[in-house]
């Protein structure tokens, strides 16, 4: 017997789309020329809140080449307020967020009015020539501050600067015990307070935005994670209806998380086009992208862990603040509260309280950005445990050994309620251990320390689980988010044997031309080459719920699969009418059916496919077509899973770090491409590193930006970055056809407080405990030579609310009363 091909998934094949990524042979959306076209340009505000007064544009108007000019007040009736889609609780606080401000502004960056010219430099200019008068108000920046009796209001027309709050006790939900009982039985309580620094998404195209009207109908092209997203929102937002708006996704140089957004620019240039009746395209300068596209992260953690003498975890206790910016974007409130779930992470607490706060500050908005939520409960537990280690006496990955979950425990439901479905974290991280060459590290490190090297070595670990393919559509109910989460895929036979894929799942850099195709291929039996994937443009592929979450390749991919295996199923009965048997007496095989113990027989779905186009010979009541969708939308997350490990050196002198060693070893389930995970794998690690040590969006005390440029904002190259040796262990995923976990976000999420652990590894000997992250010389010198974290300000001792931020008490429970709430 003739061996057929061989299977697709699993090859390391390259990209389709790369050659014409790379080669430039593609249209980003600041590509696009169109007939008549008129550029817009965005006035913005230079100081972070204030009441406007009069707004002159008349220089602006008469400027040459100018078309238009709008303020806030010409727009106020018809931009309505940009749309959040996750009120966490009823009584959220949304103050509303205004596409141009019109009243007031409340953050560096604000749109205050718009210019429209026939050139982009014209409508540039024109920017200088407007007037605005600003009544400055008291800036609200410090989240701990804000909170407090009597402080300014970012919002004047709300209570306080509190969104929400949004609390999680385990206890009460029966998924674990009182926190109250488990941290009075404690041998050892370790209370720490942990930052997570404001982070910008730098994708590497700016954001950009195309809208050409046709009568009453509106096509928009967008720099944009979230077509389907985007064009439900804004019928909303702008009143335009649903379906006389198209939203195309042309590729789009990154997101991370950054394009997951309906933004104030796609609202106005839709409303500036239907108002003018003509073209508009506006796109961003970098140093707009920086100050006005969403940023990430920026949280305070307190965090309180409970232990027995053993070094068994009784409890764990998480008080967050969660910076909003000045606004609630699409997702801003839902961010940490995905965070939520995770802080138990791979460990069997007995009880678990989670209490988060949404703070309103005079910054840029928050949103998503890469792993959303999960990235800052990670480094979280993961650094919490390195402390309760210390504390203990004890090994920091004999620690984690203790109270992981063990293999044969698989499924576990964590105290958090979640189900995890397969891993073995002992594999994983056996296997990094070895990668990395940790025993000889280990004694390295020994010998620098009684040498009294200037160069200490250390090493930290990040043993970690995720919850990726955002989907599950009841559980996205049960939190209140304004969306289901399953996605959307068909399948077209072509006559000539080719086949297009129709996803809803929309990429921008994910590789999912190339995944797609080595799915279907194996499913279909049909070539690689012979597969072509459409995505992107919600006139081509109306359903779907685009890309962020990890949920691509878990959900997307998942749809793609089962669309295809509906294309087999009905492709069988024809088969059967061709091949005069019965549909059980076939067989499916490398993409032909044949009749089993009939050598020799046999049709192609290929050939299938034109006799279902020419319907010649056909079977009595059936339509003439093979085609066939599927949504998918699964019953549970999906958890990859992974260790890393990291070998730092740390110069004592200068402080200046350098990682020796990377090691990670991921289980993200079943491998489509290899070659796609690596570099999923590395780009995260980049980010999460990069976290660690480079990149802080730094804010003045009047509120401005002062890491507006790529000059000041460090994001490293990958000069900076080491070699990654790296892993894999494979346990599948039951919850979906393909067996996949999700990727994109691992590295992201791990590398964080591996990098931070390793560098204080090297140096807690010399009366370090904590480093404020990034971990720039300057911070590690102080840390190391005057106390402290190293940071500008000292977290030492208390907090402005009497609470402990860097206190070990043995058998007592740490203060029940921080930032005016019960933990």
């Amino acid at each position: 017997m003739t061996a057929g091909p061989a299977k697709e998934v699993g090859q390391a094949r390259k990209r389709k789309e790369d050659a014409r990524l790379i080669t430039g042979k593609t249209t980003w959306t600041d590509n696009m020329v169109l007939p008549g076209m008129l550029h817009l340009a965005v006035v913005r505000s230079p100081v972070a809140h204030a009441k406007l007064g009069t707004i002159d544009v008349e220089a602006a108007r008469s400027a040459p080449n100018v078309v238009a000019v709008f303020t806030g007040r010409d727009l106020a009736e018809e931009q309505g307020s940009i749309p959040c889609a996750w009120p966490v609780t009823p009584e959220m606080v949304n103050p509303g967020h205004p596409s141009v401000a019109v009243d007031e502004v409340n953050h560096v960056g604000e749109a205050v009015a718009v210019i429209v010219a026939r050139s982009k430099t014209a409508a540039q200019d024109a920017v200088e020539l407007v007037d605005v008068d600003y009544d400055p108000l008291p800036v609200v920046l410090d989240m701990e501050r804000a909170l407090a009796e009597g402080a300014a209001l970012t919002h004047d027309h709300v209570a306080s600067n509190e969104s929400y709050r949004w609390i999680f006790d385990a206890g009460e939900a029966g998924t674990g015990s009182s926190t109250d009982e488990a941290f009075a039985k404690a041998d050892v309580v370790v209370s720490r307070r942990f930052v997570q620094q404001r982070l910008i998404p730098a994708f590497m195209e700016p954001r950009s935005t195309v809208v050409q009207p046709q009568g009453d109908n509106y096509t928009m092209w967008s720099a944009t994670q979230v077509p389907h997203i985007l064009r439900i929102m804004l019928a909303m937002t702008t009143g335009v209806p649903e379906h006389k708006l198209r939203v195309i996704a042309p590729d789009v140089g990154g997101g991370f998380g950054g394009k997951l957004q309906v933004t104030p620019e796609e609202v106005i240039t839709l409303l500036v086009a239907k108002r003018l009746g003509k073209p508009v395209k506006w796109t961003e300068t970098r140093s707009e992208s920086l100050m006005s596209a969403h940023h990430g992260r920026d949280q305070i953690q307190y965090v309180d862990i409970a232990a027995d003498r053993e070094g068994n975890v009784l409890g764990l206790k998480v008080h967050l603040l969660a910076d909003m910016g000045a606004y609630l974007r699409l997702v801003t409130p839902g961010v940490p509260i995905l965070g939520a779930f995770m802080f138990p992470a791979i460990y069997k607490f007995p009880a678990y309280r989670f209490d988060c706060q949404g703070v309103f500050t005079n910054k840029t908005p928050t949103d998503a950005y890469r792993g959303a939520g999960r990235p800052e409960a990670t480094f979280a537990i993961e650094r919490i445990m390195d402390e309760l280690a210390v504390e203990l006496g004890m090994d920091p990955l004999e620690l984690r050994r203790k109270n992981w979950i063990n293999a044969d425990e698989f499924p576990f439901t964590t105290v958090a309620g979640l189900e995890y479905d397969s891993g073995d974290y002992e594999q994983a991280t056996q296997q990094a251990l070895e990668l990395l060459g940790y025993d000889e590290l280990r004694e390295e490190q020994r010998r620098r320390r009684e040498s009294n090297d200037p160069v200490q070595l250390g090493i930290g670990f990040s043993t970690f689980t995720e919850m990726c393919g955002l989907a599950p559509s009841r559980v996205l109910g049960s939190l209140s988010y304004g969306a289901g989460g399953w996605e959307h895929a068909s399948i077209r036979m072509l006559p000539t044997g080719k086949v297009e894929v129709i996803t809803g799942s929309t990429p921008h850099g994910q590789g999912h031309e190339t995944a797609w195709s080595q799915l279907v291929a194996d499913e279909l039996g049909v070539p690689f080459e012979d597969i072509e994937v459409l995505h992107g443009d919600t006139a081509i592929s109306p359903r779907g719920l685009d890309t962020y979450g990890s949920r691509s390749l878990v959900v997307g991919g998942a749809a793609v699969v089962n669309a295809s295996q509906k294309v087999v199923a009905k492709a069988r009965t024809v088969a059967a009418h061709l091949l005069e048997a019965s549909e059980d007496d076939l067989q499916f095989e490398s993409g032909t059916f044949s009749v089993r113990g009939t050598p020799g027989s046999g049709v192609s779905i290929q050939e299938i496919a034109l006799a279902t186009f020419a319907a010649h010979n056909f079977p009595d009541g059936v339509e003439p077509s093979i085609d066939a969708d599927a949504t998918f939308d699964p019953v549970n997350f999906s958890f990859p899973h992974g260790t890393h490990i990291c070998a730092m050196e740390v110069d004592t002198e200068t402080g200046m770090v350098t990682i020796r060693k990377y090691a990670c070893v991921d289980d993200v389930g079943k491998i489509v491409n290899p070659l796609i995970v690596e570099g999923q794998i590395h780009g995260g690690l980049a980010q999460g590193i990069a976290q660690a040590l480079y990149e802080e969006a730094v804010y003045d005390e009047d509120g401005n930006l002062t890491t507006g440029t790529f000059v000041d904002y460090l994001v490293p190259s990958a000069a900076d970055l080491p070699h990654f040796d790296t892993g894999n262990t494979v346990h599948e995923a039951p919850g979906n056809p393909i067996g996949a976990k999700g990727v994109g976000e691992a590295g992201c999420i791990a590398s964080t407080p591996a990098v931070v652990n390793a560098a204080l590894d090297a140096v807690r000997h010399l009366g370090v405990t904590d480093i404020l992250m990034p971990l720039t010389p300057e911070r590690v010198w102080r840390a190391i030579h005057r106390g402290g974290d190293g940071g500008d300000r000292a977290t030492a001792g208390t907090n402005a609310y009497g609470g402990a931020q860097t206190e070990t008490t043995a058998g007592v429970s740490t203060p029940e009363s921080r930032l005016g709430g019960d933990r």
